[in-house]
């Protein structure tokens, strides 16, 4: 299976702010967050648009501005990532012509269903190491 470049950058985008999250008073500047996860300046603010209109993401504008997640990781699934950022991953796109379609249809069915049931189940705070230590600003 293969995941878009977008999903990923987001992915690595909000791990890096599930472990800034402190109940949302710590907020991730852009540059900050391009650097660190090493996805271009332009593409995340797109990202991150999206996240913050999906109601992943508040944001806060001006000098002292930045992102932080709408939810603890703990709150937050894979599934509402993916269906933010990559929408047609969520999609079955088999063809129902052909009489071995019905079987091969339910394959595929069956496969997507694990698929989001693993995604609904998993939360951002998976994503986040484990050894991760605490970041701060010097």
């Amino acid at each position: 299976m293969k995941i878009s470049l977008k999903l990923e950058y987001a992915c690595r985008v909000l791990a890096y702010m599930g472990r800034l999250y402190d109940g949302g008073s710590q907020l991730a500047h852009i540059e900050i967050l391009a650097q660190a996860e090493d996805v271009p300046r332009n593409y995340l603010v797109q990202i991150l648009n999206s996240l913050r209109n999906g109601g992943l993401l508040n944001s806060r504008r001006g000098k002292q501005g930045g992102y932080t997640l709408a939810r603890p990781p703990t709150e937050i699934t894979l599934y509402e990532i993916v269906a933010i950022i990559d929408p047609d991953m969520l999609e079955i796109r088999a063809s129902r012509k052909g009489e071995s379609s019905v079987a091969v249809n339910e394959v595929w069915a069956s496969f997507s269903a694990s698929v989001n049931e693993t995604l609904q189940k998993t939360t951002l705070a998976s994503l986040i190491p484990r050894y991760a230590t605490a970041l701060y600003d010097i």
